[in-house]
């Protein structure tokens, strides 16, 4: 049995967490965090097509630096909600700091069912998240394996997945180089290629995985060579 399957497997169903909305101060500090990086990073944005106004959907996106949450909320206008590793919400302050900005904890590796019971929510009542779909940062700035927690959501919700690509150009080892942020078209279930069995295989999961991780594989080719 492939590490995707176990995944999707031991999945358990658990309470979703509960999040407060905090919309004012949502805004207020995207508002000033745009200005402060506009001041520090170079960044193009390349938008495939215009995102619904309405309604929810999934970023799937790579996950580079710490810093990419924040590209991701800039380049969006509607509020995005995060899964952010539990680790972080160990500081009270900080942890509720980023809860107010949309994040909600999750345990990596352990097919957190409570964390996944939360994105659905947020889904079901027509918001808009962000999975990191490696399941982690990548050390070589390389893309990795995709993890399931992004399929399983899509494929519960039926909600069409975006994928994003974060592309450094220039020196990788310069905080500050330029970046790239690829924003593509919504992938639909169907897209997905998911069946509408009432017990979906681990093979669908996987294969949903696969086809969200070749369109951010694909910006990441494009996006490099325009650099």
């Amino acid at each position: 049995m492939s590490e995707q399957e176990k995944e999707t497997q031991n999945i358990t169903n658990n309470e979703p967490i509960k999040i407060k909305e905090h919309k004012a101060f949502y805004f207020a500090c995207r508002a000033i965090v745009i200005c402060i990086f506009k001041l520090l990073y170079r960044y193009t944005v390349i938008r495939e097509c215009e995102l619904p106004k309405n309604g929810s959907y999934i970023i799937a996106s790579n996950h580079l630096s710490n810093t990419d949450p924040v590209f991701v909320g800039l380049t969006h206008k509607r509020r995005v909600y995060f899964m952010a590793k539990v680790e972080l919400f160990k500081n009270k302050f900080f942890g509720g700091l980023i809860k107010i900005l949309g994040a909600f904890p999750v345990t990596r590796g352990a097919n957190d069912g409570k964390a996944i019971a939360t994105g659905e929510d947020l889904i079901n009542d027509g918001k808009v998240m962000t999975i990191f779909i490696e399941g982690g940062r990548t050390k070589t700035g390389e893309l990795m394996r995709p993890r399931s927690g992004c399929a399983v959501i899509a494929r519960q919700t039926k909600a069409p997945v975006v994928p994003m690509c974060i592309t450094v150009v220039g020196n990788k080892k310069n905080i500050f180089a330029k970046r790239v942020i690829h924003i593509g078209k919504p992938l639909s279930y169907e897209d997905l290629g998911f069946s509408n069995d009432e017990e979906p295989s681990p093979r669908e999961y996987r294969e949903a995985s696969r086809i969200i991780m070749e369109q951010i594989s694909k910006f990441r080719e494009m996006d490099r060579k325009d650099k």
